[in-house]
């Protein structure tokens, strides 16, 4: 009876069966994503270059424009007024200038016959240069009241479109003041906000490529045209401007931009590895994924780094080798150092990337 007593031996624990694979560098570099914004390489406000009241507008915010076309007026009575002024004062000093030519050449000719006295001609030849430089004025402001009323008619310097609306019909406005936004045709930028850890990877005349949210599966070369030389004092991140080689006509400004540049950053000397987005975990603050240790079967959560978020798969740039087996489902289900059964997916092509 005694020997029938004593403790059972405890039953060891099954050991959970995860979903891992052993992972392979991508063979291709490290790339890092920035977001960004399409702009116009060129953007201009339209104003008058006199002030007046604007009586007509004709194009409105998202208009294309071309190059010489009017896109709003001004009341020209005024303008007209100067204009009528001006003529008037040069019909005046043009009669002056001619009854000055007509006395000069009368008393040139009674000088040559000592009819006159040599002072007299010389007064009358101040008299000719005197209305002769009145006329040039004259002339001068005709000239620059015809100008004046030209300018009551604004004018597209460039073809673009139409990115901001500033003025009014109605509204008084002075010399310079922005009535429209015009961002030009042509060449189109990609403009985007880099930490300083990129900005070796985005010096001048570097390649990326540029994806649109808007236009899936298309890919854009871009190069790198500028880089902002000082950081911005809120953000502490630098601008960078990109061109696009050749830009879809479906590209639209303001559409938003992913851009893609190879890192020169590859501390861990390996390519990175392309994992699901279930992989995923979190040690702390960190990103994070669960390895399999080899020979004890038991879990480690380890930190990485991620280098791109795609919609279905994690790019890893370090925390990684090649070999480890990364558990790819039910990564909140384990805990560090619990014994696991490694068992294939069975769908393996679900987590290519």
């Amino acid at each position: 009876m005694l020997t029938a007593c004593h403790e059972r031996a405890p039953v060891a624990a099954t050991p959970r069966p995860v979903v891992a694979v052993a992972i392979h560098p991508d063979g291709i570099p490290p790339e890092v994503s920035l977001p960004g914004d399409v702009e116009a390489r060129y953007s201009t406000p339209l104003s008058f270059r006199v002030g007046g009241k604007i009586i007509e507008r004709d194009v409105r915010l998202g208009d294309t424009v071309k190059a010489g076309q009017v896109v709003a007026r001004l009341d020209p009575t005024d303008l007209q007024k100067s204009l009528a002024n001006a003529q008037a004062q040069l019909d005046a000093a043009q009669h002056r200038f001619t009854f000055a030519k007509q006395q000069l050449e009368r008393d040139s000719a009674q000088a040559k016959e000592n009819l006159i006295a040599p002072a007299q001609l010389e007064q009358t030849q101040d008299a000719y240069a005197s209305a002769a430089a009145q006329r040039d004025a004259a002339q001068a402001q005709l000239s620059l009241a015809r100008n004046q009323l030209a300018y009551a008619a604004l004018v597209a310097d460039h073809a673009g479109v139409i990115t901001a609306e500033q003025a009014d019909t109605g509204q008084n406005v002075t010399a310079g003041q922005p009535v429209y936004g015009l961002a030009w045709s042509g060449d189109v930028d990609v403009v985007s906000d880099a930490p300083e850890s990129a900005l070796a990877s985005l010096a001048v005349g570097s390649k990326a490529q540029v994806t649109l949210p808007a236009l899936p599966g298309k890919r854009f070369d871009a190069r790198v045209r500028e880089v902002s030389p000082a950081a911005d004092p809120q953000s502490r991140t630098y601008r960078v401007k990109l061109t696009l080689a050749s830009p879809d006509p479906q590209v639209r400004l303001g559409m938003t931009a992913q851009v893609a540049f190879a890192s020169t950053q590859n501390q861990s000397g390996a390519h990175p590895f392309t994992l699901p987005v279930t992989a995923l975990f979190h040690d702390g603050a960190s990103p994070a994924v669960w390895v399999v240790r080899a020979g004890s079967d038991t879990l480690e959560l380890r930190r990485v780094s991620v280098g791109r978020y795609d919609e279905r798969t994690i790019s890893v740039t370090q925390g990684l080798q090649e070999g480890d087996r990364v558990v790819y489902q039910g990564v909140h289900t384990v805990s560090a150092g619990e014994h696991v059964r490694v068992v294939p997916p069975l769908h393996p092509e679900d987590f290519a990337s």
